[in-house]
């Protein structure tokens, strides 16, 4: 795009401006906004609000007048063009997140829902539930344990009962829109071939049982006070995690069968309105995706694909896109290891991989588990993940995370229903995503994974340069 010979400032602001002090869940405004963008017809002088983590600021409200040049580094906004809605943001209320905030006091607690939770504060909105035990569990469980029971006469969600079910009471109480959806790690290990929750396979016969027995979940929930609005059949239908954990590998034809001729008929004649979304597994397995949503009576149920990002790079999602546009697509889990020496401090990883999937069509992003402790626990499968905030199992102290702060530059200001527009950028080590809000407002997010530099942000006929702080996460935002 050639630079215009008449331009006017836009925006007038600075990444490298004074820090307000921040108090952590406080969601915070500069004191003094950027007044600067002007045209050719009128006067108008919009407030922008800024906010940067970086170093030893954590979404810290920002703002000075622009200086300096930008280089060949630009980055051109086009609201006009518009893309997918979002639904939200959120995390993973495990077994083990449940048990991790029951250990605060109430009014601990409470305080930590208010941040993470309230739309004042963090916004979190979506919520991922394990249909029984994951590997972030205080124990091995399903609602049907033993012998084979085909009629479900054991059935029972009494374990969720003890911290789980009012844990998600408590966070909807915090934020009545959130979003809730589900995702099994193992049927009853009665029903697959190996006996026992711990990886293996399905038993196909047992199809219209599972069904039932998924039915029964919902229908316990909802009569609890929790309804759930989506569901996936399984969680990474394509590992068995060699048996270490809770896991199922589902064949790509088994997974049709199931939501195309029991799931998703009985969900329908059921009259619950709850959702089903495929896969739930990795990038990678897009081929996979396109292959199945061939099946014509299979999308009458199912047009929504979940992924999660261990494999393969987020542009293979958009694959899927260019041959059924109209699919949904959802991030549904992503998650930091507590032994990484960054765990506190990875905000552009997180920041990045945020970005990257909204570009490529996700409506929502949700972490792993959105609690453990200092040794991430409650965890009785192979791997060393961290909370999106950690609660020490001694003195109840919470501690944030990178991916936290990540979260806050766009949970905080991005809101339901909101629009990705387009944005361009060919400079390297530079994330962004921008979104227009229902009300009106626009957002950009722009992580700098490089050193500290000056980008020129072009909207239309105006144009401003934007300093970024090295390895930074930016937020921008004005009407």
């Amino acid at each position: 795009m050639a630079r215009q010979t008449s331009r006017r400032n836009f925006l007038g602001l600075s990444a490298l401006g004074l820090a307000a002090t921040v108090v952590p869940g406080e969601l915070v405004r500069p004191a003094v906004a950027a007044s600067e963008l002007t045209n050719e017809t009128s006067n108008v002088h919009p407030d922008i609000s800024i906010w940067v983590t970086s170093g030893d600021e954590r979404f810290a409200a920002t703002w000075r007048p622009a200086s300096g040049t930008a280089g060949n580094d630009h980055l051109r906004l086009n609201p006009s063009v518009k893309f997918q809605q979002i639904l939200g943001f959120g995390g993973a209320f495990t077994d083990a997140a449940c048990y991790s905030f029951n250990r605060l006091l109430p009014a601990e607690r409470e305080q930590l829902f208010h941040e993470l939770f309230h739309p004042s504060e963090m916004g979190l909105s979506v919520g991922r539930i394990c249909v029984g035990s994951s590997d972030y569990s205080t124990k091995l469980y399903s609602y049907d344990d033993g012998e084979a029971d085909p009629d479900l006469t054991r059935f029972s969600i009494a374990h969720d009962r003890e911290f789980i079910l009012p844990v998600l009471r408590q966070a909807r109480q915090a934020n009545p829109d959130m979003f809730l959806f589900s995702s099994p790690w193992s049927p009853p290990g009665w029903m697959k071939f190996n006996g026992t929750m711990l990886g293996g396979s399905m038993r196909n016969h047992y199809f219209a049982v599972y069904a039932k027995y998924y039915l029964k979940f919902l229908q316990g929930y909802a009569a609890e006070g929790v309804p759930v609005q989506a569901l996936t059949t399984q969680n990474e239908v394509d590992t068995d995690q060699d048996g270490r954990m809770p896991a199922c590998i589902w064949g790509q034809e088994y997974e049709i069968q199931f939501v195309r001729d029991h799931l998703g008929p009985l969900l329908a004649s059921s009259g619950l309105p709850t959702r089903i979304w495929l896969l739930d597994h990795n990038y990678n397995l897009w081929g996979r995706v396109v292959c199945s949503l061939e099946d014509d009576k299979l999308r009458q149920y199912a047009h929504t694909v979940a992924w999660h990002g261990y494999a393969g790079t987020p542009d293979m999602m958009s694959k899927v896109h260019d041959v059924y546009p109209e699919v949904e697509m959802h991030w549904t889990e992503g998650g930091p290891d507590y032994t990484d020496p960054r765990y506190l401090t990875d905000w552009c990883k997180w920041g990045g991989t945020f970005s990257d999937v909204l570009n490529h069509w996700c409506r929502s992003i949700t972490a792993w588990n959105l609690a453990l402790d200092e040794h991430g626990k409650p965890n009785i499968g192979p791997f060393p993940c961290g909370g999106v905030v950690t609660i020490n199992s001694q003195t109840r102290e919470i501690t944030r995370s990178g991916q936290y702060w990540a979260f806050a530059h766009y949970s905080r200001l991005i809101r339901r229903g909101a629009r990705r527009f387009d944005s361009q950028s060919a400079s390297a080590d530079l994330h962004h995503v921008a979104l227009e809000n229902p009300d009106g407002q626009q957002v950009l997010v722009v992580t700098n994974t490089g050193p500290a530099r000056t980008i020129e942000l072009r909207l239309a006929n105006m144009v401003a340069s934007v300093p970024l702080k090295a390895n930074s996460v930016t937020t921008l935002a004005w009407r």
